[in-house]
């Protein structure tokens, strides 16, 4: 077992996670689904590789700008990798627009929504009716800047859309001078014009809009040519942490820079003149390989507004509304339901109000003491940051961790810590060198028989808008081994207090991969030694080398592995005598599976944990994560009978293959299983039970406290 670490057991991650953009772009060809929803999947699709080439591509071009060339864990230097990139999203690309064009767009027609291709299609009457809309409200808001002598090449902002332009004052064409102008994004990026027909619904793109009246711009000159194009800047912040005085004002100066970072990518449209592309490449000095030459709108994102539109419900899935939990009375005091019992929670299929009512009656609460919380991303408009915030101007105590360095959301962390500040919230702005990115809430309570701590532990950000989106797992306990936890952790984050053992919290980047190797290492013992040894693992990402080296050994000893993988997998299966004992499932449905749960056989002594950190280095090497165990029975049946759905997913699971491909299982005469649908039902069902025996409990003990004769005031 000495080769288990060999490059080609292993799978470079970047191209990992162009397989997992595929299976969602899968979604959108998926002709069983809606076709608003199918308008979605491509719509992430498009925001997923803006996302992948400010960072990860970015930072590969770093490394070979600096001359760094060791190989990843599959072999391939930076140089190797961008060219194998380059290869497959160019294909990725292909395939988006192909499905956008020969399959949504005729599909949108026939329902009667007509998105116009270019303005050559408008009638006389739509002519009129865009041009005025340009005159009234998009002229006024742009800005066209010619580029000469006189005005240098502006800076283009990072994922803006533009129309480069070729103009002329003289009837020679062949002296020109480059203009460009920014598709403004106050404005909606596309708008409705009066149809045809009067059934048909009509959309027109604004830079349509501009491209059509461009003229208007440049009154004295002949545009020669006019075409839209979009970049992509290096977005990936350097930040010296250590020599940094100021860690708010130093990232709020590397946010400046985001604008103007080095163009990694060039968007242009399929026939763009070449002499304004050449004007293009050379501006931006990119190569070849950088340029995307799209048949279609640049910026697919839009087609997410499209999915907005209403009236259209009967091309949607139903929306579903998250149901408190079975084991949630709204009527009663979280705390004295906590104090019975752990409660488990599982979003979206389960409410996050449960969570948001915590801290919120936690600030409420005269006997509450303290609330102290770690917050990554949290939404614009955040219920848990206006507790938070009542809580201190209540007086209590209120210590908050907000990760300034949560990528892509640093601006809206700076202003959410600014407001705690004010409120009198005493905030921690994350550790030198690590993210914080562990979830977890404490509130010190005090009761008759003493000080008592609550805890919320989570896989998810306390986020009230993407908790009804991701699915992710919560855990409400007041047991005391987790409250000292807790308690030591918050020391650790404001100051230097390290307790000298830990009851049952396990902390990254300290103790956490050693934990999981362990656990890994005793299921591979035990195999060893002729016992049932299984593992079940759920998470977002797997390319930890030491991880996956002990999953192979253990696999190799006769381990039952079965993995739950949403995005990048740099694990191989089928490897013989290596991995024949794995299997990897990917499930891509309508919410984005995002819990990270992890059980071990442990010779019948089962153990079940779930945390906020996924199998890779960053989270357990450079991240401050906290892994917590599940030790109600309940709640570990609960957290058994997920795992069991969605290992019998067939419907939205996509299997690894032994040639590193995923492909979906074949469903001929087996029962279909969409595990999200599954929990969604059961959560509509057993919030349907508690309704139903809360009114049974109330109708009971309604003669005890309710009198016809007299208001009591109680």
């Amino acid at each position: 077992m000495s080769d288990v670490g060999k490059a080609a057991y292993f799978t470079n991650r970047e191209l990992s996670w162009l397989d997992f953009n595929y299976r969602v772009l899968g979604e959108a060809r998926d002709k069983t689904i809606p076709l608003f929803e199918r308008l979605k999947f491509l719509s992430i699709t498009s925001s997923n590789l803006d996302e992948f080439f400010m960072i990860r591509v970015a930072s590969l071009k770093d490394m070979v700008n600096a001359g760094y060339a060791k190989p990843d864990i599959a072999g391939m230097t930076p140089e190797v990798q961008l060219d194998a990139i380059s290869v497959k999203t160019h294909d990725l690309v292909n395939t988006q627009y192909t499905t956008y064009n020969r399959s949504l767009k005729p599909m949108l027609k026939q329902n009667h929504v007509i998105i116009i291709d270019s303005f050559e299609e408008l009638s006389s009457a739509q002519e009129k009716y865009v041009d005025q809309y340009f005159m009234q409200d998009v002229y006024p808001v742009l800005t066209p800047m010619a580029v000469d002598s006189s005005r240098p090449f502006p800076l283009i902002r990072n994922k803006s859309l533009n129309i480069g332009a070729l103009i002329s004052d003289k009837a020679d064409e062949s002296e020109y001078d480059f203009a460009t102008v920014q598709v403004p994004s106050v404005l909606p990026r596309f708008i409705e014009i009066p149809s045809e027909n009067r059934e048909d619904r009509t959309l027109m793109l604004l830079e349509q809009v501009i491209e059509k009246n461009i003229q208007k711009l440049f009154l004295n000159y002949k545009v020669i040519c006019a075409y839209p194009y979009r970049i992509m800047r290096n977005a990936d912040l350097s930040i010296d942490e250590e020599d940094a005085a100021d860690l708010l004002k130093e990232i709020q100066k590397q946010l400046k820079k985001r604008q103007w970072g080095e163009v990694i990518r060039l968007e242009v449209e399929d026939g763009m003149d070449k002499r304004l592309l050449k004007t293009l490449k050379k501006a931006m000095n990119v190569g070849e390989a950088s340029i995307y030459r799209i048949n279609g709108p640049l910026d697919l994102t839009f087609l997410m507004k499209v999915n907005g539109l209403e009236g259209y419900e009967h091309l949607k899935y139903p929306k579903y509304q998250p149901q408190i939990s079975g084991d949630i009375h709204p009527e009663e005091d979280l705390f004295s339901q906590i104090r019975r019992k752990d409660i488990l929670l599982a979003h979206p299929f389960q409410s996050f109000d449960t969570v948001v009512d915590f801290v919120r009656q936690a600030s409420k609460d005269p006997k509450v003491l303290a609330i102290k919380q770690t917050l990554y991303r949290v939404s614009g408009n955040s219920p848990i940051i206006a507790s938070l915030a009542e809580a201190a101007e209540n007086g209590k105590q209120v210590t908050v961790l907000v990760e300034l360095k949560a990528r892509f959301d640093e601006e809206n962390n700076i202003i959410w810590a600014k407001k705690l500040e004010k409120a009198g919230c005493h905030v921690i702005y994350g550790l030198v060198g690590l993210k914080t990115h562990s979830k977890i809430t404490l509130v010190v309570r005090q009761e008759e028989d003493g000080i008592r701590r609550y805890v919320h532990l989570g896989t998810g950000n306390y986020n009230d808008s993407t908790a009804k989106m991701y699915t992710d797992m919560g855990l409400l306990t007041c047991a005391k081994p987790i409250g000292e936890d807790a308690t030591a952790v918050f020391n650790m984050l404001s100051g230097y207090s390290e307790p000298l053992q830990w009851n049952k919290l396990t902390l990254a980047p300290l103790w956490l991969r050693g934990k999981f190797l362990e656990l890994i290492h005793q299921e591979e013992v035990n195999a060893q030694e002729g016992r049932p040894a299984h593992i079940i693992a759920k998470m977002n990402s797997l390319c930890d080398k030491e991880v996956i080296m002990a999953l192979y050994k253990a696999s190799a000893a006769g381990v039952k592995i079965e993995l739950i993988i949403r995005g990048i997998c740099c694990l191989k299966t089928g490897i013989p005598g290596i991995s024949e004992n794995i299997t990897v499932k990917s499930i891509v449905g309508n919410f984005l599976e995002h819990s990270r749960i992890f059980y071990f056989y442990n010779n019948g002594w089962e153990n079940i944990y779930m945390g906020s950190a996924d199998w890779m280095p960053r989270n357990l090497d450079r991240r401050v994560e906290i892994l917590f165990p599940v030790e109600d029975e309940v709640c570990k049946k609960q957290v058994m009978h997920i795992l069991d759905i969605q290992l019998k997913d067939n419907v939205k699971a996509h299997y690894l293959q032994a040639d590193n491909t995923y492909q979906k299982p074949d469903k001929r005469g087996k029962a279909l299983v969409s595990s999200q649908d599954y929990f969604c039902q059961e959560a509509i069902s057993r919030a349907k039970e508690g309704k139903k025996k809360e009114e049974e409990l109330s109708r009971v003990f309604e003669p005890m406290y309710h009198n016809d004769e007299e208001d009591t005031g109680i």
